[in-house]
């Protein structure tokens, strides 16, 4: 694995650059990838990222700017917060075995890239390619706006078990430089649409509670959001809600993707260890959040698998 010295120095041998985002792209790899595209220009190098279909409403905004047109031809290829190259993209399944630099602060990264680097340690993404920034280049504005959306973003505000003083001195670094974060926090944590908080009443209703309530499921099959015409942005971060249920340890939210197809978002305390479970799934994340998706399977199936899944990990589990 890379040190932060040895990554920078890499990147400042780049040009012709493609930067990778995840599927369902939320504001952490968003957020670093525009950062790092914001930095790489800045140093004079050409740099884009490869559109990514999920984008929501939220995180296009800081997206769009550094966007690839179809004629450009990289000549390296870099990925930020993607775990493994199964949450590529598809049309950025061409470039799997191509990653010349992959970076990543999830436990469960492969380390798919002919040069890696990650830091399982780091509440965020952002915080990692912060550090990488500045070895090239001084953080302006518009570096430090979309790497405050990742950090703020994947950290649930700054509210989450893994947030450390490092998390919070970064996020003061990135306000010193004079950026609007009021307008990210209003816009990402205070803000919901009408048809996202009847998701969230109908999620709630329905919701399925084991372990002595210290397990909540929430499911979102597709039939609930075609009844409210949600959009993705509607949708974004829904796993958000079983967390803050009184009592609830172990939140899982359940999104059915397509026929058959389920995947599970878990957020869980000190007692579930939900990169643990998720991995049992095929799956993988943090310590306190995590992801797995199962295919050809009901509703009722996917549950099962979820729960049985727990079970394994968790010794005094009680469905």
């Amino acid at each position: 694995m890379l040190t932060v010295s040895e990554t920078a120095e890499l990147l400042r041998s780049f040009d012709r650059v493609l930067i990778l985002t995840h599927i369902r792209p939320d504001g952490d790899t968003v957020g670093c990838a525009a950062g790092l595209c914001a930095a790489l220009r800045a140093l004079g190098k050409t740099a884009f990222l490869l559109p990514n279909p999920g984008l929501t409403d939220t995180t296009a905004p800081y997206f769009a700017p550094y966007a690839a047109p179809a004629e450009f031809t990289p000549a390296k290829v870099v990925s930020v917060d993607i775990a493994a190259v199964g949450l590529f993209p598809d049309n950025a399944k061409p470039y799997i075995g191509a990653v010349d630099l992959a970076i990543d602060h999830h436990p469960s990264f492969e380390g798919f890239g002919k040069a890696n680097i990650v830091r399982p340690e780091a509440a965020a993404c952002g915080e990692l390619i912060l550090d990488i920034i500045r070895e090239l280049t001084p953080v302006t504005p518009k570096i430090a706006l979309p790497l405050y959306v990742a950090i703020s973003t994947d950290t649930g505000g700054f509210i989450y078990s893994n947030v450390t003083a490092a998390t919070h001195r970064a996020a003061a670094e990135l306000m010193d430089a004079g950026i609007d974060y009021r307008r990210v926090n209003k816009l990402f944590f205070q803000t919901k649409s009408r048809v996202r908080m009847q998701l969230e009443a109908a999620m709630l209703a329905d919701a399925k509670f084991y372990d002595g309530s210290r397990v909540a499921v929430l499911a979102v099959p597709r039939a609930l959001l075609e009844k409210f015409h949600a959009t993705e942005s509607d949708a974004e971060d829904l796993s958000a809600l079983g967390p803050q249920i009184q009592g609830v340890d172990c939140a899982v939210t359940m999104r059915e993707l397509g026929d058959g197809v389920w995947k599970f978002s878990l957020r869980t305390g000190e007692r579930v260890n939900a990169t643990e479970v998720c991995r049992l799934l095929g799956g993988g994340g943090h310590a306190r959040a995590a992801g797995a998706t199962v295919e050809h399977v009901t509703q009722a199936e996917a549950e099962e698998k979820i729960l049985s899944a727990i079970a394994q990990i968790v010794p005094d589990f009680k469905k």
